[in-house]
């Protein structure tokens, strides 16, 4: 478990000036409060701005001029886990899918692995966490879009190729193997270079 940075009360009483910067400090302090906590059992539903904020050495007010609101904090926290995806060279429809491919259930911080397992289920019985689960990934899945309409354009794929179900295809055996290891007999460090290999034998123009 990460060590989360005490913010002291002489800074967090301290009166604010007009235009005063943001301090990343404190803002990291919160975002490391609330992945502790989820990494320690917190539900996203029993999670409250009180108990962040105490994590954090913050007042409930600091992570209100910051965040709208505990969606909106989730969503940055979660991404901060994730880190930014790797961005496609464009030299190779095959290369960037396996790039990306190979992002996916991978992340440095080791709260991930307790994190979002726990999360999954929670998705399919709360809109408000659908609603941050799908903000958290649409600008990932927007790159593999990308990529595959590249492929279509420059004649590498299909010209019919259904981009929506492709993407699912690719993502799919990666996440289920990556995420809860559906069959410990395949290799986890090639499957995404397998996966994509095995879709482009279908996908790509003949």
């Amino acid at each position: 478990m990460h060590t989360v940075t005490t913010v002291s009360e002489g800074v967090e009483s301290a009166p604010r000036s007009p235009g005063r910067p943001r301090s990343a400090r404190v803002d990291e302090a919160i975002i490391e409060a609330v992945l502790d906590l989820l990494a320690e059992g917190s539900t996203i539903e029993s999670l409250s701005i009180e108990a962040i904020a105490a994590r954090a050495g913050v007042g409930k007010a600091t992570i209100y001029r910051r965040w709208s609101g505990k969606q909106a904090l989730l969503v940055d926290a979660l991404r901060t886990l994730k880190g930014q995806p790797a961005k496609p060279k464009g030299d190779s429809v095959r290369e960037d899918l396996v790039l990306l491919m190979s992002g996916v259930g991978r992340n440095a911080d080791p709260r991930a692995a307790k994190i979002m397992p726990c999360l999954v289920p929670e998705l399919h019985r709360s809109p408000e966490q659908y609603a941050i689960y799908q903000e958290i990934v649409q600008p990932r899945r927007e790159l593999t879009r990308e990529v595959l309409r590249r492929g279509i354009a420059t004649g590498e794929l299909r010209a019919d190729l259904d981009v929506e179900l492709a993407m699912v295809m690719l993502t799919g055996p990666v996440v289920m193997q990556k995420v809860f290891t559906w069959d410990p007999d395949l290799d986890s460090d090639n499957l995404p270079e397998r996966v994509v290999d095995t879709l482009l034998a279908g996908i790509a123009r003949r």
